[in-house]
């Protein structure tokens, strides 16, 4: 409190505004972001090279694409660095309506279908999800709306929040998208959770959602590449061939990596492509098996990092706002490590999660780091 109470009074020192947002920018979160999408290039290059090179393309192509995307996603960050994240409440309601409007499109002729699912819009050589866009535009719409009512949720407040969530998860189901459903869910816990919904309120929505899985199974809406996912962590001694395959390859390439690595670019199964989605879902199976074990921890030591200075972040903010922002991007990122890491190792189902800032897939990017611009922006602003 001393603290605030010190640069909120805007005091000048050598000449040089204490109290200005950019003086506080959050160094060691930026650092750690720029060394997941440094990573995240060099084991896209790793994983996609060979392949490009015996089909006669660039083996460089996916390398340039996604450094291309990180530095968009690099400009995207410092505008919603810069954009006061309090004017953001004010026009959550047009966010909302952006999102559904962006989702009913994409299921219109004006959206593309690839690998199973109709959630892409073609420009020019370019894909765009706006799902993944709609993770970041649903954090603010539900942190404006729970920090009005932070600490006096009462039922008709969370009811007006999941319906908030569940019209553009109804969209999202219809492409149909599993894995970014999966994120909604965990965001809006999340969010509910720090905002003071009661238990009671936390177990109907639990059990409102148990109903609606077991309703998506009876009525038959998963597609069969679904059903096979969810076959293989359930029996993952099955098919090897087929419903197991992805989930015995990963860790087989994992497995490979021993405590050192193969080395960069070594990896046997990396180079002839043993595990399918490697450079985008399956990710960390690269890291694993040329990086090994010290890797794969430096990896995860990285993204602790971005966990705890965003949660420190939420911490420090001087409005509940603030706060909901930071928890609602903690939330995601959680949620995406963990289940994505998970499923490499048999440990939760695979669900076509990205790995933050590794994968391969310019949408995400770009969402990743429009949400790190948020918690910059959040603790940039804590004592004005």
């Amino acid at each position: 409190m001393a603290v605030t109470t010190r640069y909120s009074a805007g005091t000048a020192r050598g000449g040089r505004d204490a109290g200005a947002p950019q003086r506080h920018l959050d160094i060691v979160l930026l650092v750690s972001v720029l060394c997941l999408t440094a990573i995240g290039l060099l084991m896209i290059y790793s994983s996609t090279r060979s392949q490009q090179a015996a089909a006669g393309l660039d083996p460089q192509n996916f390398l340039k694409r996604q450094a291309t995307f990180a530095a968009i996603g690099l400009v995207v960050m410092v505008v919603v660095m810069f954009i006061d994240y309090r004017a953001m409440r004010d026009v959550a309601p047009v966010i909302w309506v952006v999102i559904v409007v962006a989702l009913l499109a994409v299921l219109t002729p004006l959206g593309s279908a690839a690998r199973g699912a109709h959630a892409w819009f073609q420009v020019g050589p370019l894909d765009f999800q706006p799902s993944e866009a709609a993770k970041v535009g649903l954090i603010i719409v539900l942190a404006a709306y729970l920090s009005v009512h932070r600490g006096r949720l009462e039922g008709p407040q969370v009811l007006t929040a999941l319906a908030l969530a569940a019209v553009p998860m109804g969209l999202i189901a219809m492409q149909p998208d599993m894995g970014t459903n999966m994120v909604f869910v965990a965001m809006l816990m999340g969010l509910l959770l720090v905002a003071g919904a009661r238990p009671r309120h936390i177990g109907a929505l639990t059990a409102v959602g148990l109903v609606g899985v077991v309703a998506v199974f009876q009525l038959g809406m998963l597609q069969e590449y679904q059903l096979d996912r969810l076959t293989a962590f359930l029996d993952p001694a099955g098919d090897p061939q087929r419903s197991a395959y992805n989930l015995r390859q990963s860790q087989i390439a994992i497995a490979a990596g021993g405590l050192t690595g193969k080395g960069v670019f070594q990896g046997t199964q990396t180079n002839l492509s043993f595990v399918p989605e490697q450079h985008t879902d399956f990710i960390f199976t690269a890291v694993g098996e040329e990086l090994g074990f010290l890797g794969a921890a430096t990896l995860l030591a990285l993204f602790g990092l971005v966990m705890w200075r965003t949660w420190r972040a939420a911490c420090l903010a001087k409005d509940d706002f603030g706060t909901l922002l930071c928890v609602g991007v903690l939330a995601v990122l959680l949620f995406q490590i963990f289940e994505n890491i998970g499923m490499t190792m048999g440990i939760t189902p695979i669900a076509g999660i990205p790995l933050p800032f590794v994968s391969y897939g310019g949408s995400s990017l770009l969402a990743m780091f429009a949400a790190i611009g948020l918690v910059l922006n959040v603790h940039m602003r804590r004592f004005t």
